[in-house]
């Protein structure tokens, strides 16, 4: 009897063994398939027809793990089979579903339209978001700058920009007449400083506006647009109106590779396309001021908090090194001790 009993639990212990296996197997396959992941969700495309007041992009569903949920064995040969068979993939019901969503598809003008909104943050959950904390009386930056970290759909990134920047004010009710007002301040700059002779400058700004002259046509040359004399004349206009008012540092080089992203997404107001078709002689000479004005309070909001990387001897940028060098001595004492003999600072 103990040895029948024995034999049995062996068998029974090798029974169980081999079921563990054959699973383990089976989870395997259809890893190498592509379709579950033992443990895990699997994401899979599904062709739906799509509701017409939505954004037009490619929706998920969720299809869960054989593990996870316990199939019995019979459920996954039969998804096996289905898959060797050439049957339907995954998430189409049958082909009139296909040729619906096919159908939305061939309408390209406007599905391309709305898809072409925001990259890849045009799920519409996601604009919905951005929309409902946009217009509320008062911003909250806190779930602003919270959404915005993961990006930002490309026709809000102007307003979010001057939000989070500080340029505009949270409140809506005043937001028009602040940006009217700093946009007038901007231009009265321009025609204190920039628009005189050089007869009424200084040797230093004489100087400075030949050096800033220089570096525009070096701004971004692979790109067609910035090489446009009317754009290089804007950021000439910026860039002297901002050393003008900030003497501490006055221009650096550098500084006009980052006016360059606040020129791009605040002429997106005005012009649409690839930037490879625009050109300024599209807009207006108010449009040009209010894009030159965002800029130049944008870039100050930007600099202020790192000016002194620019002033004589870049303090600012000896103390980030100080703290890189606090850093390395914490985090690896070997490396720390060896001698650096360049350190150069991009």
């Amino acid at each position: 009897m103990n040895n029948n009993s024995n034999n049995n639990k062996d068998t029974s212990t090798i029974g169980i063994l081999d079921s563990r296996f054959n699973q383990t197997l089976r989870n395997v396959q259809g890893l190498l398939k592509g379709r579950s992941i033992p443990g895990k969700i699997l994401l899979t495309q599904r062709v739906d027809p799509i509701d017409n007041s939505g954004l037009y992009s490619p929706t998920y569903q969720r299809s869960s793990s054989y593990s996870d949920t316990g199939t019995s064995d019979r459920a996954t040969e039969t998804v096996e089979e289905e898959v060797h068979s050439g049957s339907k993939p995954f998430g189409i019901t049958n082909n009139s579903k296909l040729k619906t969503s096919t159908s939305h598809a061939e309408n390209p003008t406007e599905e391309i339209r709305k898809s072409s909104i925001g990259g890849r943050t045009t799920d519409s959950a996601r604009v919905m978001k951005f929309t409902k904390v946009l217009s509320g009386t008062m911003v909250i930056l806190d779930k602003l700058r919270e959404l915005a970290w993961s990006g930002v759909p490309d026709y809000m990134r102007p307003t979010v920009w001057r939000l989070l920047l500080g340029y505009a004010p949270t409140n809506s009710d005043r937001r028009e007449g602040v940006l009217r007002r700093k946009r007038l301040e901007y231009l009265d700059c321009v025609s204190q400083y920039y628009d005189i002779p050089d007869t009424e400058r200084s040797d230093d700004e004489i100087s400075m506006l030949r050096q800033i002259a220089v570096d525009c046509p070096r701004t971004v040359p692979d790109v067609a647009f910035f090489q446009q004399p009317q754009v290089q004349k804007s950021l000439e206009r910026i860039l002297y109106a901002w050393a003008i008012r900030h003497p501490a540092s006055g221009y650096v080089q550098g500084i006009n590779d980052l006016v360059t992203p606040f020129f791009v997404v605040f002429l997106s107001e005005y012009l649409e396309g690839s930037i490879n078709n625009w050109t300024m002689s599209d807009l207006s000479s108010d449009k040009i001021s209010n894009v030159e004005a965002d800029c130049y309070w944008c870039l100050s909001k930007l600099l202020d908090g790192m000016q002194d990387h620019y002033t004589f001897a870049q303090p600012g940028i000896q103390r980030l090194v100080f703290k890189l060098k606090e850093l390395v001595r914490r985090i690896d004492g070997n490396l720390f001790l060896r001698p650096v003999v360049f350190l150069q600072i991009y």
